[in-house]
């Protein structure tokens, strides 16, 4: 059996974390990561959560860079760091120089000077500024843009990303100064150069922040660049107002988890999972590990005018044999009575359908297909409610959040409204995703918001987007050394399982009905094959192996019809939990999202002793490889007080039963 590494349990690749370094102009303090300043903040308060230069070609695709820092001087109150970049992918060539210089009243300025290397098309290159927006959403801003001043507030409920005339819309108009009251008599003020700036609000995407981004998308893309062509930028920070209340800094304290009262909505939403979608079975042996599960549905695509039906009798034959319903993603035209008519007559042998996931066959972003047409589940509940009685006829969109937010479907015929979710819209490090689990409860809010009072289901949640759905040219083909698009190895790793058990946790403690997540096996799954990874020097896997994720799951199907209690995480990017109370015992997953040891304190627990059970890089090998026997594992401690401390390994995943 081949051996793992730490790195590879913590995230599936065997590189160790990036370096960070902590930052400091007078007051303010920021994260070094990389190259990216994060968490911009004076004392508690954050102003800016991040700060990086994108380049995005025509497809939208994010290029990374490859930096060299050529220089870090860190002053007693002001720094300065320079750095060279390289983006380079196929028919594409572009670099840069870096500078940020952090002063002693506070302010930070960043400064990009790039030049093109070759001709290529993009949509954009140059900066992008996160704002965090728990401290943004609902507060009065103030921008300068080529027409005067402007002002608003920033929305609470996420502001849909429209599409009017043939362009994307921002919040409000371009500009070149921006300030925002973040909080009681402080201000954050920005100032850029280079280009003109607009905000959307990155909810829509699931991620925590509002975005500032360079050139109007009003002048429309892609856009060419020349060789030697070059683009400069630069971004500046101040915070103003305030002063002395904030300017000591306090030792941090250790993250705090506090339980609350039961959620006003108490139910765990369903939960299920995707069938392989590349059709492979499942063995006796695979389908016992699902069984412990306990899912709820199994999600099935059906393209009609495709040829179904052995994909339909293998789904039909795996959910008998679990005892779940189907959830039907069911893509037509206004034209195919006839072919539903068909798949009424197939499902009248088979199990009980949950729901159908009406969708358009085609349906493009930006258009009004990119969510149901009414008619589209008149018709289909016509055709289909008497072989699929008891059946939700859902309307929605299999893209994002953005989609549905944007061409909002009418409700009034609908039985339930969904949408997908994947964390790597426009980030694809372990610390950004960690940021979008919080703003998928938003999305849930602000859904619920505009459905009617009917359920709200998110099918599916994957780590990496299935296809992309703003590809405007064909995209180059992936190299056999290379890992699909749709595959990512922290699938298989410690840091998926805690991601997972965060996800559930917003999505759930948010009202969301329905749950549906990842495949069945795989490397877009909840286990290995008995062949093992076809490329496991990139997504180092065990054959015959659950993946930490499987726990996760296998933990929440045993509190199946408990009560959501609410949890607070004083630290939420550090460490969080799920709280489920059943049978009058009350039960938490807790997670470590980092890379370094972590004490957590738990509050407002019962007094008595607590069952535990950690999974982390110490005996992940046996969660793997032996579910059955790691899943008997407890150790009991003793709770004073209503408090348990916690000593977190990293991305550790931690069961409570008390």
């Amino acid at each position: 059996m081949r051996a793992l590494s730490d790195y590879q349990v913590w995230y599936g690749a065997n590189n160790p974390p990036p370096e960070t370094r902590e930052l400091r102009a007078g007051p303010v303090a920021a994260l070094l990561d990389g190259i990216d300043l994060r968490y911009i903040r004076r004392g508690p308060l954050e102003v800016v959560r991040r700060v990086y230069v994108a380049v995005r070609d025509q497809n939208w695709n994010t290029i990374l860079g490859q930096h060299r820092i050529t220089r870090i001087d860190q002053r007693k109150d002001g720094f300065e760091v320079e750095f060279d970049v390289e983006h380079r992918a196929p028919g594409l060539d572009f670099a840069w120089h870096g500078s940020i210089t952090g002063m002693p009243d506070g302010q930070i300025r960043y400064v990009m000077d790039g030049a093109a290397g070759s001709e290529f098309r993009y949509n954009r290159v140059g900066f992008c500024i996160l704002h965090p927006y728990r401290e943004c959403a609902g507060k009065p801003y103030r921008a300068r843009t080529p027409g005067g001043e402007v002002s608003g507030t920033l929305p609470d409920e996420i502001g849909p990303q429209r599409f009017e005339h043939g362009v994307y819309v921002p919040l409000f108009p371009s500009f070149s100064n921006l300030v925002i009251d973040i909080d009681e008599g402080v201000q954050a003020r920005l100032d850029f150069e280079g280009d003109l700036f607009e905000m959307e609000d990155q909810r829509n995407w699931t991620d925590a922040s509002f975005k500032t981004y360079c050139t109007p998308l009003s002048r429309g893309f892609p856009h060419t660049a020349r060789p030697g062509s070059r683009i400069w930028q630069s971004f500046t920070v101040r915070i103003v107002g305030g002063a002395g209340r904030r300017e000591r800094t306090p030792e941090t304290p250790l993250p705090r988890l506090s339980l609350g009262k039961l959620a006003a909505r108490p139910l765990l939403p369903t939960i299920g999972f995707s069938l392989n979608s590349d059709g492979a079975p499942l063995t006796g042996r695979e389908l016992e590990r699902v069984r412990v599960l306990r899912p709820d549905h199994l999600r099935l695509d059906l393209h009609l005018h495709e040829d179904y039906a052995a994909r339909l009798k293998t789904a039909s034959a795996i959910c008998q044999e679990l005892g779940c319903k189907l959830e039907i993603a069911l893509f037509l035209t206004g034209e195919m009575t006839g072919q539903l008519e068909r798949l009424a007559s197939a499902l009248s042998k088979g199990p009980p359908v949950a729901r159908f996931l009406v969708l358009q066959e085609g349906s493009q972003t930006a258009h009004p297909s990119e969510t149901t047409a009414p008619e589209l589940v008149a018709l289909a509940r016509r055709c289909l409610h008497e072989a699929a009685p008891g059946s939700l006829f859902a309307g929605g969109t299999d893209m994002y959040f953005c989609e549905l937010n944007r061409t909002r479907p009418q409700v009034a015929s609908m039985d339930g409204i969904f949408y997908t979710i994947i964390p790597q819209a426009h980030a694809f490090d372990n610390r950004s995703l960690a940021e979008t689990l919080e703003a998928q409860g938003e999305t849930v809010r602000s859904a619920r918001a505009f459905a009617g009072g009917r359920p709200v289901i998110v099918s599916p949640v994957t780590l990496k987007r299935r296809y992309n759905p703003h590809a405007t040219v064909a995209e180059a083909e992936k190299a056999p050394n290379e890992l699909p698009d749709a595959v990512d190895p922290r699938q298989m790793s410690l840091f998926g399982a805690a991601w997972t058990a965060g996800s559930i946790k917003y999505l759930a403690e948010s009202g969301a009905a329905s749950l549906t997540y990842y495949e069945l096996t795989g490397w877009r799954g909840i286990m290995e094959r008995e062949t093992g990874s076809p490329l496991p020097e990139l997504f180092p896997s065990l054959p015959e192996t659950v993946f930490p994720l499987y726990h996760v799951f296998a933990d929440i199907a045993e509190w199946k019809g408990g009560a959501l209690a609410t949890c607070t995480a004083s630290q939420p990017l550090v460490a969080t939990a799920l709280a489920v109370a059943i049978g009058g015992e009350l039960h938490l997953l807790v997670v470590n999202f980092t890379a370094g040891q972590q004490r957590v304190v738990i509050d407002s627990l019962p007094a008595g002793q607590a069952a535990l059970r950690s999974m982390d890089a110490s005996n992940a090998l046996e969660a793997m490889q032996h579910p059955e026997v790691f899943r008997l594992r407890r150790e009991m401690v003793d709770v004073d007080g209503g408090e348990l401390a916690l000593d977190l390994a990293p991305y550790a995943i931690v069961r409570i039963d008390v």
